[in-house]
Parts: C-alpha cells; sequence; structure tokens
C-alpha cells in the first residue's frame, strides 16, 4: 500500500482552512462524541464545533458534527462548507467510502463551485490511499489512475493537477508491476505466449516506468522459448539501444550469445 505522505495532508489541510469562514461563536463543551446528539442549533455555531473538534485532531465527532450542519441547515452556506469538510474529516478517519460519497455530493450539488477542484482531488486521494500490493485484485489502482486523471484534464493550472501528475506516475509503475508479476508466474509455468502478452502491455502502456528494462528482457526470454529468434533479437535491441547500461541488457545479450548466436543483438 502506498504510504500517506505529510505534505498531502498538509496541503488538504491548507485547502480545507480555506473553507472556513470566521465565527464569533462559542464552541460546544468539551464532553466527547455525545456532543454530537441531534440538537436544533444555529448552522454556524455548528459549523464552529465541528471545525474545532477537527482542530483538536477528534475527527470522528468534527465528521458526524459536520454532517449535522448539512443534515439540519441542508441550504445554508455553511452545509456546502461543512460537506467538503466533512469529507476531509472522513479522509483523515480513513473511512475511504465515505469520503468519497460525501465529496461526489459536493460535486453533483455544486459543480461549478470554486471548491470543486479540492473535491475532485479528495476523491482521487480517497482511491489513492486503497492502492494495495501487486499481490491483490487492482481495482482501486484503476479507480485511483482514473480519477487522477480526472483531477488533470479538469484543472490543468492548479497545485492538484502537479501533484496528481507525479501519483498518476507512481500508479503506473504499480499496475506496470502487477503486469510483471503475472508475465513472470506465466514464464515459470511454461505459458510463454500469455507471458508474452503481459510483458508487452508494460512495454506499450508503462514504457516509461521502472519495470520496462524488465520487461524487454522477459519479451526477449518468451520469444525465445517460442521459437522466435528474430523477435527476440528485436527486443534485445530496443533493450540496447535505450538502456545499455542495466543488467537487464546485458542478460539479454548473454542469452541471445548463448541460444542464437547467429542472431545475436549487436
Amino acid at each position: 500500500m502506498i504510504a500517506r505522505s505529510p505534505f498531502r495532508i498538509a496541503m488538504l489541510a491548507t485547502a480545507a482552512a480555506a473553507l472556513t469562514l470566521t465565527s464569533g461563536c462559542a464552541s460546544l463543551g468539551r464532553k466527547g462524541p455525545r456532543d454530537t446528539g441531534y440538537v436544533a442549533r444555529d448552522a454556524e455555531s455548528l459549523y464552529a464545533a465541528a471545525k474545532e473538534r477537527l482542530d483538536r485532531g477528534d475527527v470522528q465527532t468534527a465528521a458526524a458534527l459536520f454532517d449535522e450542519v448539512e443534515r439540519q441547515h441542508p441550504y445554508s452556506v455553511w452545509a456546502r462548507r461543512a460537506q467538503l469538510m466533512g469529507a476531509f474529516a472522513y479522509y483523515l478517519r480513513k473511512d475511504y467510502n465515505k469520503s468519497i460519497e460525501t465529496a461526489q455530493r459536493f460535486i453533483s450539488i455544486h459543480p461549478g463551485n470554486k471548491d470543486a477542484p479540492y473535491a475532485y482531488y479528495l476523491v482521487a486521494l480517497d482511491y489513492y490511499e486503497q492502492i494495495s500490493d501487486v499481490d491483490r485484485d487492482q481495482k482501486i489502482t484503476e479507480q485511483a489512475l482514473t480519477a487522477l486523471q480526472d483531477v488533470q484534464r479538469r484543472f490543468p493550472g492548479s497545485q492538484y493537477a502537479a501533484d496528481a501528475a507525479l501519483k498518476i506516475d507512481l500508479v503506473h509503475d504499480h499496475l506496470a508491476g502487477k503486469e510483471m508479476q503475472i508475465g513472470r508466474f506465466y514464464q515459470r509455468t511454461g505459458q510463454w505466449l500469455a507471458s508474452e502478452i503481459r510483458f508487452q502491455n508494460v512495454v506499450d502502456k508503462y514504457q516509461t516506468t521502472s519495470h520496462a528494462p524488465e520487461a524487454l528482457y522477459r519479451l526477449t526470454e518468451s520469444s525465445l522459448a517460442l521459437g522466435l529468434p528474430s523477435e527476440a533479437k528485436k527486443y534485445a535491441a530496443v533493450l540496447g539501444v535505450n538502456y545499455p547500461g542495466s543488467k537487464w541488457y546485458q542478460r539479454a545479450y548473454r542469452l541471445m550469445e548463448q541460444y542464437a548466436p547467429n542472431a545475436t543483438a549487436s
């Protein structure tokens, strides 16, 4: 799983702080989660209480109070802010599904709002934080990629787009790693054609990732196993041109010398 970045938390917190309106209302008492009892209160003081809880690190109570703002005062300006702040609080709680639901509700109701980029970015991070290791299904990884690309496409000049671009590179590397894992499994079990398809995916879709050199080497291996020395030579040559100093090129060269000396890549 990809670790949560302190920089990312700081950026989200800074953006969330911008949603806060100055309030002179007194905050609620400090008794704990029972403060969230569903007693009718004005929107401003309820929002202030939720923000105070968030600032104190009590994200569970804060999230519940932000929900109350929206429930009790759905048409107020405070409800709009509470939606995003609630989504942020759920993110901090690692309740990513609830954070996604809340942020997407904001997007559906306020698609043109100035804070929409923040909501889209938060949805992307909710998926990104759930990326699992390559041994597991990568559906969440694909959802994270789609959401990050959506941020980049919709808000190309924003700070969120810049961060999304960095994460897209990491997601691509992760997905390439999954393809490599499956391809190696097929090789070990003698399913050379199936392995070639996986390694070709890496070369075609994730050529800028750290897995590309090994993928070309594995394609050289698979091609030789399938009795296609000319194809093996092609992959070894591409490897030599693009990664001449890598260990994978050295291995590919030795492999060609051993099993296809008449077609040895130069």
